[in-house]
């Protein structure tokens, strides 16, 4: 029987570092995908359809909400989105861990379907820093950045609901330590017995 997967739950205030975190990552696990979420916010550059994001329209998110198609949705900065139930469930069910990088109130929803899953905020080392953090993006305007910060405090007010915490003051350590969680889950005694019963059955006799 397949060891079902984990799924990870990453958020982060705009400009911590989540996204670039994850991307570094990836290369370094050989069993986790990254969920791709849907969306009524417009494509930005670069983005695609289907890898980013799945990009549609109001009508349509609100048919899939109708449908209870998500297992999480939100309203962000007046954009929503959602996670497809099916999708992760499909996954999970693989053995294949899931990484979702969604906000506090999708976080909470997610840990009501899946009371295993691992919850990891990332944090900036200061207010400040994370400011300039995202005027350096160059992605959006001063009145933006600046509801943005406001949206980031409360964000991290709620970093204590989590399992993880990172401080993403230096990348290199900062990609180290999410690995660091990632190694330890996969070495649980559960997930070790799925894994390698054959070699552990032999040693244990």
């Amino acid at each position: 029987m397949t060891q079902q997967g984990t799924l990870y739950i990453i958020s982060a205030p705009s400009g911590a570092g989540k996204t670039s975190l994850v991307n570094a990552l990836l290369p370094q696990l050989s069993n986790a995908k990254v969920s791709i979420s849907y969306t009524t916010r417009p494509a930005r550059a670069g983005e695609v359809h289907g890898v980013n994001y799945f990009f549609v329209d109001e009508a349509t998110f609100a048919q899939m909400v109708a449908n209870n198609s998500f297992m999480e949705y939100a309203t962000v900065f007046g954009y929503h989105y959602g996670t497809s139930h099916d999708w992760v469930a499909q996954i999970l069910a693989q053995g294949t861990d899931v990484i979702l990088e969604i906000d506090w109130q999708g976080a909470r929803q997610c840990r009501m379907f899946h009371p295993d899953s691992l919850l990891i905020f990332i944090l900036p080392p200061s207010k400040a820093i994370l400011q300039q953090r995202l005027e350096a993006r160059r992605l959006d305007s001063p009145e933006v950045i600046k509801r943005r910060l406001g949206e980031a405090a409360k964000e991290m007010s709620h970093s204590h609901e989590y399992d993880y915490i990172i401080i993403n003051d230096d990348f290199s350590c900062a990609l180290a330590e999410l690995q660091a969680i990632f190694t330890a889950n996969s070495l649980k005694t559960q997930r070790q017995l799925a894994r390698n019963r054959d070699i552990l059955d032999k040693i244990l006799l």
